[in-house]
């Protein structure tokens, strides 16, 4: 499994800093989260997930203001960004990781189309951010663990430029 092998490198490498993550999730509904909670010992450096599937949720768990979300769109990487601070301004963690997307099969538009996936790593101590936007193919349980995969990836990138 790819993803259990990155979460176990993200695992090592907020151990050895000391820091803890969290997950700011939309279209994969906890899958980053259940990703990294399956390597044991995570307890370590995991410290919470949310799941904000509606835009209440965003603006209630993670202070993701209802003006940005109306006027960029859930899926988009002002939302997103706004997720990742807001997981870790709530959690105190030094790191963040969010996703907002379009997983599909249904609910596409011609400017975000299925598989379409905003994703955004935030490192508080350094306020440093890494935000793509993601096109992803296959049907929804491919582009949701498409999503898991690149959101590991992303975070172990965000890291490894930040040496402490």
């Amino acid at each position: 499994m790819r993803d259990s092998i990155l979460a176990q490198q993200l695992g090592e490498a907020l151990a050895a800093r000391g820091w803890r993550i969290t997950t700011a999730e939309s279209c994969t509904g906890g899958g980053i989260a259940a990703a990294i909670t399956d390597i044991a010992g995570s307890s370590a450096w995991f410290e919470c997930g949310y799941v904000t599937y509606s835009n209440a949720a965003k603006s209630e768990m993670l202070g993701v203001s209802a003006s940005l979300i109306a006027h960029y769109g859930a899926v988009s990487e002002a939302v997103v960004v706004a997720m990742a601070r807001g997981a870790c301004a709530a959690s105190g963690c030094e790191l963040g990781v969010a996703v907002s997307g379009v997983a599909g099969p249904g609910g596409g538009s011609p400017d975000k189309p299925v598989g379409t996936v905003w994703l955004a790593c935030y490192l508080a101590p350094a306020d440093r951010l890494h935000c793509h936007l993601l096109r992803l193919d296959g049907d929804r349980l491919a582009v949701r663990r498409q999503a898991v995969i690149a959101a590991l990836q992303e975070c172990l990138a965000l890291l490894a430029e930040h040496q402490t």
